[in-house]
């Protein structure tokens, strides 16, 4: 049995992993807007919905939903980025139609009714303040938004909570029918689950999904530059960041096998240097998001004040060092490394769900698992300085947050990769 893939005459498509083993089946639409098709006063709208969509529909209510799910054991839940917002469920594999019929339904015929939109609000103005109070999501948020500025891929996903305190309803139905429809969507399963029954189910359950087209965005623009926010905490938050690659760049495997080598295990350079030999960090890592036109490679540590000082510079050393040598030996682990993840992913019917919905929404078809680790084992060394050598060379992008007394400037610090 392999990954099945329909188009509905709505243009809706319909794509399935087949499971035969496990007992479940993780299921959703998978909706291709997010965060950067906001307009700026609209900060926020994205998020607010994907919570709307479950306060009641025409046929249940709020209190219905939460019930006819758990009544057979299942679970619902959303989630949105800068490109994308999930609705999926769990559920086991002889409750296939209501799942489907739950997300058709929120996603048809929600009301958003003025009541729940205030109830709402207030619990997302609460998400929105605890998120601000901690620095791991702040420092992000800033660095997002440091390399991306004025532009709606760098604002935060959770929204303005100013524009979110007053957002009216009207503004999130217009949203809602200017960017969901068949065209945007793709309903995707994985697990025990029939391609051909669950085809069917699509065709009886979003009838009356309109038609349309993708919504037009700004194309993201990589800037970079400095964002310094002191802040009285125990511990100094830090990334520094360079431009990165969008998942159809030429070099998006050669980024991935880069950032593990760089920063991605215990083994890594980064971790090995300066956590393991010198004790200077908690927790050190680099990390590369990938969009649709852009993307972002960076690097965390969370470390004292006082070791801020020494910190930096040995990062700096060791993004110099990996434009220049690989060894044989930490390319084939950390190509390892990435090849285990995606084979290991293949065990959970919610990884490959989400996996397949997002290659249909970059890609436009399902890419085979071989296919993708055939492409993880070509990178060699010369793309790994190649591809080092191009994205350290791209502009510089710090955020800090908390003591930074001894913190180099961000002229000191461009010096030093130079």
């Amino acid at each position: 049995m392999s990954i099945r893939s329909t188009t509905l005459k709505n243009g809706l498509r319909v794509v399935s992993d087949p499971m035969p083993a496990v007992e479940s089946v993780s299921l959703g639409v998978w909706v291709a807007v997010g965060t950067r098709y906001e307009r700026s006063e609209m900060n926020g709208v994205s998020h607010l919905l994907e919570h709307m969509a479950f306060k009641g529909t025409k046929r249940r209510s709020a209190l219905a939903i939460a019930e006819e799910i758990e009544a057979v054991g299942g679970y619902i839940n959303a989630y949105t980025t800068r490109e994308s917002t999930a609705y999926y469920v769990r559920v086991l594999k002889e409750d296939v139609a209501l799942g489907v019929d739950l997300i058709a339904d929120i996603l048809q015929n929600s009301t958003m009714e003025t009541e729940e939109l205030e109830r709402e609000r207030t619990v997302i103005l609460q998400e929105i303040h605890q998120a601000n109070d901690s620095p791991d999501d702040v420092v992000f948020d800033n660095f997002q938004e440091t390399a991306y500025p004025e532009q709606a891929i760098g604002r935060q996903v959770l929204g303005d909570a100013n524009i979110v305190g007053c957002m009216e309803r009207d503004a999130i139905m217009n949203y809602m029918e200017c960017h969901y429809n068949s065209n945007t969507m793709v309903l995707s399963a994985a697990g025990c689950v029939d391609h051909n029954e669950l085809v069917k189910l699509a065709q009886n359950t979003f009838s009356t999904l309109p038609k349309g087209e993708q919504a037009s965005r700004e194309p993201a623009i990589y800037t970079g530059g400095q964002s310094i926010v002191p802040r009285e905490l125990e511990q100094a938050h830090l990334i520094l960041g360079f431009e990165g690659v969008g998942y159809e760049d030429p070099d998006f495997h050669a980024t991935a096998v880069l950032s593990t080598l760089l920063g991605g295990g215990m083994s890594s350079r980064l971790f090995q240097e300066i956590r393991e030999k010198r004790g200077l960090v908690y927790s050190i890592y680099s990390f590369v998001p990938s969009y649709s036109d852009s993307g972002l490679f960076g690097i965390y540590a969370g470390t004292g004040e006082e070791e801020t000082r020494e910190v930096i510079p040995l990062v700096c050393d060791e993004i110099k060092k990996i434009c220049d040598s690989v060894c044989t030996e930490e390319l084939f682990r950390a190509r390892a490394q990435i090849k285990a993840s995606i084979l290991m992913a293949l065990e959970s019917s919610s990884s490959r769900c989400e996996q397949l919905a997002r290659q249909m929404m970059v890609f436009g078809r399902p890419l085979p698992t071989e296919e993708i680790v055939a492409n993880i084992e070509s990178v060699d060394r010369d793309a790994i300085l190649n591809t080092a050598q191009r994205i350290f060379s791209s502009p510089l992008t710090i955020a800090a947050l908390g003591p930074n007394s001894k913190l180099e400037s961000f002229e000191e610090i461009v010096q030093r990769l130079d």
